[in-house]
């Protein structure tokens, strides 16, 4: 790989700084998507995030992506837990930023929400040291507290007041769709020329469509997938309610349940499956490497996503479509609006909330085998010709061109690492 010159100042790669707090890189499919490109095409990357499952080192240099963690010891679920937990959060970035400036040094610091307080530290930088910040908006936090504490309160003026800062600290913001785009030039008050869409594109190289494994479906003759974060609002619950109609409702015995992640409602969710009496026909796996996730989506004859319909998901574009998509997979979710911009004729739309409805759309499909593989194709050839991430790594490129706008335009250069 050779530095273009876009890309370097004094005859030196541009160095980025990438600030993460919610999940370990390289597990954050998009973070290492955006970093593996910049280096590809010239940036010198550093990450601080935290430590995950598997990902326990505190420092390690992965394909020339020099990766810095810190540890959280706890995933918060209230108002006061996240207090603690951004908090944490923001005193080791901070540290570990000092530490990336003596030995690296970063040109950008490229800052990923959540939390919307990661701009006390790109201002800081920017502000004494006359470098750059770009915010990556990938949540909108101020919907993401009232979908899960249900009030606009303090707290929630308080999200916007924070949302409202990160923007006006940026020099540029990365939206991850039009709706967050609208967000970023109403709410926060940024220039169109200065906010940029880079939507969270899949690659093809890591999720590979692979031979389904039978022994997934324990011994049933249809499975329905989901992969995901196990929270309040991802609708957990609905699609929990939604497999109880079909089994026991329906008498539909030959169907079961894949749910891959984890989170904070997990296991509670497994507790909820007991509840309901449906805990044999629910897989759940919890957090697990990709592979193990590609077997569950690819022997999935169905793959679903319950988020529930408010204002944040229906502005939020979710990783889960669009890897469903990839995989050519047919989709049942909620109608929320940046949903069918992804997925268009590959899913179907069940009423908002509804788990009955769900349940029969579900049901629908599974009854259909040539309707689920015409919206699985439709879906595959979509993000094939569309959505993947060689079509959305330019869009980061030019977004690091406003930021040095001196420089000329280079050619892109895509990851070869698969991730």
């Amino acid at each position: 790989m050779t530095a273009s010159a876009g890309n370097t100042v004094a005859g030196q790669p541009r160095r980025v700084l990438i600030l993460v707090e919610n999940l370990p890189s390289p597990f954050d499919r998009r973070v290492w998507q955006e970093a593996t490109t910049l280096h590809a095409n010239g940036y010198e990357v550093s990450i601080i995030c935290p430590t995950g499952k598997g990902y326990e080192s505190r420092y390690e240099a992965i394909d020339g992506i020099h990766i810095y963690r810190y540890h959280l010891p706890l995933e918060a679920e209230g108002a006061k837990g996240y207090l603690v937990e951004y908090s944490l959060a923001l005193f080791h970035t901070f540290r570990l930023a000092w530490k990336v400036h003596f030995a690296r040094g970063f040109d950008v610091i490229h800052a990923c929400n959540p939390p919307d307080l990661l701009f006390l530290i790109g201002g800081f930088f920017k502000l004494t040291m006359g470098k750059r910040f770009l915010f990556d908006h990938h949540d909108i936090n101020p919907e993401l507290y009232e979908a899960k504490f249900g009030r606009r309160d303090f707290f929630y003026k308080l999200m916007v007041l924070f949302e409202r800062w990160s923007f006006r600290s940026a020099d540029v913001s990365i939206a991850t769709n039009e709706s967050y785009k609208k967000i970023a030039i109403e709410r926060g008050g940024m220039k169109p020329e200065d906010v940029y869409v880079v939507r969270s594109g899949p690659k093809l190289d890591r999720l590979r469509v692979l031979p389904p494994v039978a022994e997934l479906k324990k011994g049933r003759a249809y499975l329905v997938g989901y992969v995901g974060v196990m929270g309040a609002q991802e609708g957990i619950d609905l699609l929990l309610q939604a497999a109880q109609y079909i089994v026991q409702t329906l008498k539909r015995e030959d169907v079961q349940f894949g749910l891959v992640g984890g989170g904070t409602s997990l296991e509670q969710m497994k507790q909820m499956a007991q509840d309901l009496g449906i805990a044999d026909y629910v897989t759940f796996t919890g957090r697990v490497p990709d592979q193990q996730l590609l077997e569950m989506l690819n022997t999935s004859d169905v793959c679903v996503n319950p988020d529930v319909a408010n204002d944040m998901n229906d502005k939020s574009t979710m990783n889960k479509i669009m890897e469903y998509m990839a995989l050519g997979k047919p989709i049942v979710q909620f109608d929320l609006v940046e949903g069918k911009v992804s997925a268009q004729q590959a899913s179907l739309y069940a009423l908002k909330n509804d788990p009955i409805d769900m349940a029969r759309k579900i049901v629908d499909l599974l009854d259909d085998p040539a309707r689920r593989e015409q919206m699985g194709a439709f879906g595959r050839h979509r993000v094939i010709n569309e959505l993947e991430w060689e079509y959305e790594a330019p869009k980061l490129l030019a977004a690091y061109a406003r930021l040095f706008p001196a420089a000329p335009a280079a050619p892109v250069t895509l990851s070869k690492d698969g991730r």
